[in-house]
C-alpha cells in the first residue's frame, strides 16, 4: 500500500517527533510549560500548511486548532490533548529512551505519540494523493487530564461542524483495541458540618463531623452497581483541626462513573439524599456527572466496522473495548457525532512509571488513521 510504503522510511523521523514532544514537559496545572509546547506545535502545524488558531485560556494552556483544506466535503476532527499528568522534573527519573522495541517517557503514550500520528497521517495522504480527500481539523486541548473545564465548549462547537471524530488517545491493551465505549465521569464532594467542643472537657457537647462522615461512607459504597457499570470511589478525606478538638467539619471527594447517561439522575438523587445519622450534624453535597459516557451507539459501531475492514486490508485484526476512563470523545459522542476513540498508539503504562509505546506499531497505526480519513 502506498501509505505504508511512504511512511516506513519515515519511522525514525516519527520517533524523533514523539521524543521532541515528550521533552516538553507539560503538566495540566502549569500554564507556562503547556503554552511553551503549544507555541512549538503551532509552528509545526503552520509548517505543515495548516491554518492555526490558538484559543486563549486563563487558567490552563491555550488550546490549539489546526485546519487543513481538502478536496471533498465531510470534515473530520482529529481530537487530542497535549497536557499530561506528569509534574515538571519527571524527566529526571523517567528519561526519554528507546529500548527493547519501545519508546519510554512521561506522556509518550498519553498522548504525544497520537499527536505525531496526526501530523504524519496528514503528510502521508498529501504526499501519496497530492491533497487531502476532505477537510481535516486538528484540535489539541490542554486540560483533558483535569476535566476539560475550559475546552469543552470549544470541542463541542468544532465537533458539530464535522462528520466524524477520531480521538487519538492511546489504544487499549497490547492488541491495540479501539475504544467504542467509555464511562461517564463525575465528582461529588460530601461535606459534614458538626459542632466543635473540647475533646477532654466537653466531648458530649460537640458533634463530631468526622464520625458522621464515617457513617455515611458505607451508604455511599452501596451506590456501586458493578453489573450496571456504576462505580463510586471515596478518594480524598479531610476533617478536623486538632486531636483535642471535636471535629466541626469533614469532607470527602468521591469519584463517580456511569455506563449510560440514563443512570446519572438516579445516582445524583442518591447522593443528594444522604441524611445525617447524628441530628446535630448537617450534610451538604456538591457535584455531579461532568463528562457524559461515550455510549456504543449505531454511529460509533459503524465507524468501528469501517475500521475493522480497513484494518483487515492492512493485516490488522482490530478489536473493540469498553473502558472505565473518560476522554474528550465522550463530549462529541454525546452530541451524536460519530466518534471512534483509541486511535492512538499501542503501548502500556499510561499515567505510570512504565509508560511506553511500541515503536513497530507507529507506522501501522498512522496508516490506519490516514485510511480512516479517506474512508468515512
Amino acid at each position: 500500500m502506498a501509505l505504508t510504503k511512504y511512511l516506513r522510511p519515515h519511522l525514525g523521523a516519527m520517533v524523533n517527533v514523539v521524543r521532541d514532544l515528550v521533552l516538553f514537559e507539560s503538566p495540566s496545572n502549569n500554564k507556562h510549560a503547556v503554552d511553551a509546547l503549544g507555541e512549538y506545535l503551532a509552528d509545526v502545524f503552520r509548517a505543515a500548511k495548516a491554518r492555526v488558531t490558538m484559543h486563549w485560556s486563563e487558567k490552563f494552556g491555550d488550546h490549539l486548532q489546526a485546519d487543513f483544506e481538502g478536496d471533498g466535503g465531510g470534515r473530520v476532527l482529529l481530537l487530542g490533548h497535549y497536557d499530561t499528568v506528569w509534574d515538571i522534573g519527571t524527566l529526571k527519573s523517567m528519561p526519554v529512551r528507546e529500548d527493547k522495541g519501545r519508546l519510554w517517557g512521561p506522556g509518550v503514550l498519553d498522548m504525544k505519540a497520537g499527536i505525531m500520528q496526526m501530523l504524519f497521517a496528514i503528510d502521508a495522504l498529501r504526499s501519496t494523493r497530492g491533497s487531502l480527500p476532505r477537510p481535516v481539523t486538528v484540535l489539541l486541548v490542554t486540560d483533558e487530564e483535569v476535566g476539560s473545564e475550559s475546552s469543552r465548549k470549544i470541542t463541542e462547537r468544532i465537533a458539530r461542524e464535522c462528520e466524524a471524530v477520531f480521538v487519538l488517545e492511546p489504544s487499549f491493551g497490547p492488541q491495540g483495541a479501539l475504544k467504542t465505549a467509555r464511562k461517564g465521569v463525575g465528582d461529588y464532594t460530601i461535606r459534614v458540618h458538626g459542632k466543635a467542643a473540647h475533646a477532654g472537657l466537653d466531648p458530649t457537647k460537640g458533634a463530631n463531623a468526622i464520625l458522621e462522615l464515617s457513617r455515611q461512607l458505607p451508604k455511599v459504597e452501596k451506590f456501586m452497581d458493578l453489573k450496571k457499570g456504576i462505580t463510586v470511589n471515596p478518594g480524598v478525606i479531610r476533617g478536623g483541626t486538632r486531636t483535642n478538638v471535636v471535629a466541626a467539619e469533614a469532607s470527602c471527594e468521591v469519584d463517580a462513573r456511569i455506563s449510560a447517561m440514563s443512570q446519572a439522575a438516579a445516582l445524583d438523587k442518591k447522593f443528594q439524599g444522604l441524611k445525617a445519622m447524628d441530628r446535630r450534624c448537617t450534610i451538604e453535597v456538591d457535584g455531579g456527572i461532568n463528562r457524559p459516557p461515550l455510549e456504543r451507539s449505531e454511529a460509533v459501531a459503524r465507524l468501528f466496522k469501517i475500521a475493522q475492514r480497513v484494518g483487515a486490508e492492512l493485516g490488522m485484526k482490530l478489536t473493540e473495548a469498553s473502558v472505565g476512563g473518560g476522554s474528550d470523545g465522550n463530549f462529541t459522542a454525546a452530541l451524536g457525532i460519530p466518534t471512534l476513540d483509541g486511535m492512538g498508539a499501542v503501548g502500556e503504562g499510561a499515567h505510570a512509571v512504565n509508560e511506553s509505546v511500541m515503536v513497530d506499531e507507529l507506522v501501522p497505526r498512522t496508516v490506519l488513521l490516514a485510511r480512516m480519513i479517506e474512508e468515512i
